[in-house]
């Protein structure tokens, strides 16, 4: 029987290793990387690219959720065998695997304030979906905070008048996020079936996914040839192998907190706590890496975590199954 008490186990252990895992994330996906090149003069040349192997990255954290999952699961004994179907797994890794895929390279063209606030949303798809697919309800309140998520998202989103004249309202940024919500909804619809159906632990979840992801994720570097621009990227900046791992660990770190926060509550309190913890690293993003917001910004922000709040703490009952 999950408790109070598990359950602040597990939102500690998701706000500590995805805070700091934030941190490495933006670090890595929004950082210059120099390096000095001749010309054809024989000058010397300072070239500045960013790191954009989005896959590989992906993949390094789907490797390392695996290997911590099966080691984990090796000290377990008298586990319940995992009879779940293997159309759940490899239906639910593939739209997990194009959520994160879309999230991470929405921050080519978005900043990573503005990534955090839009994934923010991400109670919106899981509810809808898990009505419509998942059998699931939901009490009046917890649509009145999904409507408030909503509108600060939207103060979030919207251009100041400087900056209208210059940007689009919506480019591919706004876009892969819009992508990454809706494979987020299918993710939460798909586990809470996984866990009327079968109740797989967090751990057997975690493992059998990510062995999916991993073999979805190699077929892609192959195919699209990012191994070969990932190794010669590395050549240049060998430190970027270190931050992947830790960037790795710390997913693998928080993945076992959600994944057993999923097997014992539920995808749809998960993404609350998930969406929360991001408040403070859009404070870290700003403090740390200088991003900007506006005023409108910032109450957009507010309105969201605020709401996100309210709904942890007076949404806790239990949601009643159709």
């Amino acid at each position: 029987m999950a408790t109070t008490k598990q359950f602040m186990i597990y939102a500690a252990g998701i706000f500590v290793s995805y805070f700091y895992f934030g941190i490495l994330q933006e670090k890595i996906t929004r950082g210059k990387y120099s390096y000095e090149e001749v010309d054809s003069e024989g000058k010397s040349v300072t070239k500045v690219e960013k790191y954009t192997c989005t896959l590989t990255l992906v993949f390094i954290q789907c490797v390392t959720n695996y290997i911590l999952a099966k080691i984990a699961l090796g000290t377990k004994t008298n586990l319940p065998e995992d009879k779940t179907p293997i159309m759940y797994y490899a239906s639910v890794s593939l739209t997990f695997l194009l959520a994160m895929v879309s999230s991470n390279m929405s921050l080519q063209w978005v900043s990573y304030p503005t990534q955090v606030v839009g994934k923010s949303a991400k109670p919106i798809p899981v509810m809808l979906l898990g009505v419509l697919i998942g059998n699931k309800s939901y009490a009046l309140k917890k649509y009145v905070f999904v409507f408030l998520i909503v509108i600060g998202i939207v103060l979030f989103m919207l251009k100041d008048k400087a900056a209208s004249a210059t940007q689009e309202p919506m480019g591919i940024g706004e876009v892969l996020l819009l992508l990454s919500l809706t494979m987020d909804g299918l993710t939460g619809a798909v586990q809470e079936r996984m866990r009327a159906e079968t109740k797989p632990t967090g751990l057997q979840m975690m493992k059998t996914s990510n062995a999916w992801s991993v073999g979805y994720l190699a077929a892609a570097i192959l195919l699209t040839g990012e191994i070969f621009k990932f190794i010669e990227f590395a050549s240049r900046y060998p430190y970027i192998i270190y931050n992947l791992i830790l960037l790795g660990f710390t997913s693998a770190i928080g993945s076992m907190f959600i994944y057993s926060m999923v097997s014992d509550f539920g995808p749809l309190p998960v993404s609350t706590v998930t969406t929360t913890r991001k408040f403070f690293t859009v404070l870290a993003s700003v403090i740390i890496f200088g991003n900007s917001l506006t005023p409108m910004q910032w109450s957009g922000a507010a309105l969201v975590f605020t709401s996100l709040f309210l709904d942890t703490y007076y949404g806790k009952k239990p949601q009643k199954v159709k």
